[in-house]
């Protein structure tokens, strides 16, 4: 967090741990989004959220997503739809993934520094931050020079 040289903040702190998951996708040029949440992730939740993305993008579009190098993105079971083609990025370089900027976004938002009463409560939070990006946000957020092809 951030403060003053010298100073001590004090931040809301909860030792249990349970997780909420986002499973995301943005078009940089439009905005245009779709998200899973969810408490685990895996290979079928990932299949599953490339589904809705083909399906959102409409059966004429052919999407090309760029994806890190989580064992979810990369298992041999990933069900991938034909409309979309999987871009990785190279290892250890979030400063090229998007999604990045947006997780970000969301932790500094709405996400950190919070207790959760149970994972309902985790959900819904998740959810309540993801609904307030709206497409101008998130075409802020996730535009890069190399994916725009911008000078």
């Amino acid at each position: 967090m951030w403060a003053e040289r010298g100073s001590c903040p004090r931040a809301v702190r909860q030792t249990e741990y349970k997780w909420g998951y986002i499973f995301g996708a943005v078009n940089p040029m439009t905005g245009q989004s779709s998200a899973l949440i969810s408490p685990t992730v895996n290979t079928d939740l990932m299949s599953t959220h490339l589904q809705m993305i083909a399906q959102e993008a409409g059966s004429d579009a052919h999407v090309v997503l760029v994806l890190d190098g989580a064992g979810w993105h990369k298992a041999k079971a990933l069900k991938v739809p034909e409309s979309m083609t999987l871009l990785f990025l190279p290892p250890y370089s979030p400063e090229l993934m998007p999604m990045e900027r947006v997780w970000q976004w969301m932790r500094q938002h709405d996400l950190s520094n919070r207790v959760f009463k149970n994972e309902t409560a985790i959900d819904q939070a998740c959810k309540a931050s993801w609904n307030k990006l709206t497409p101008e946000r998130l075409k802020t957020i996730t535009r890069t020079k190399w994916l725009t092809h911008e000078n």
